[in-house]
């Protein structure tokens, strides 16, 4: 397996984690929330000498999905994203583009991703795990194999996703994280949306605590 993080720049000063993971043999590849600097991504898979099968697409927030337009006219892929989170993914009212100064997505979804769906790679296989929260639509995408979990703004090292945008629920975010993450064996490895990765064995203490103090 290939995989890459490519720390994409805001207008606002933070940067997003675009992945690309791919099948050295079959050199079938997926980018993961291309949220801009679109060159950086292109020249890294031209590096790779891989093609993009998939663009996926964690939530529908601007800054997962700023680069999606540029990448798919010059390298193409089938851009995925949950059935929730399509409505989002074209109205800036949803995905705050317009915050972020980035434009509003013009080209459409090829495909709706749905709870358990299995995404394959080349000979790499990925489940998709409904995780709304920070979205109604937020997905991660588990690799049991890999023993690697995509977490979007799911989860981060050490913390939760944001709740008090559009379309978030604190609770739904914690039931999330309580029942789909951290049921995974606990050396799973977490790649976030944004800041370093983790593991399972790691977070879990945080959510333990949770519980108990409810």
């Amino acid at each position: 397996m290939i995989l890459k993080r490519i720390k994409v720049d805001m207008s606002t000063g933070e940067q997003t984690n675009c992945y690309i993971v791919a099948d050295e043999y079959t050199k079938e590849a997926m980018v993961i929330d291309p949220g801009g600097n679109v060159d950086k991504i292109k020249n890294m898979i031209s590096v790779l000498g891989v093609n993009i099968k998939y663009i996926y697409i964690t939530h529908c927030h601007g800054d997962h999905i700023g680069g999606v337009d540029e990448l798919k006219k010059t390298l193409g892929g089938q851009i995925l994203i949950h059935t929730i989170d399509e409505r989002g993914y074209q109205d800036e009212s949803v995905n705050l583009t317009y915050f972020i100064g980035l434009p509003n997505p013009e080209i459409p979804i090829d495909s709706r991703v749905n709870d358990s769906d299995i995404i394959h790679v080349g000979n790499l296989e990925f489940k998709v795990l409904h995780t709304p929260g920070h979205t109604k639509g937020s997905t991660c995408l588990y690799s049991k194999e890999q023993k690697m979990l995509f977490s979007g703004d799911t989860v981060f090292r050490g913390t939760w996703g944001r709740t008090d945008l559009p379309t978030g629920s604190l609770k739904d975010i914690i039931r999330s994280i309580e029942n789909k993450i951290m049921t995974l064996p606990e050396e799973t490895i977490i790649y976030p949306g944004h800041g370093k990765s983790s593991m399972v064995k790691e977070e879990g203490p945080i959510y333990l605590n949770l519980k108990g103090n409810q």
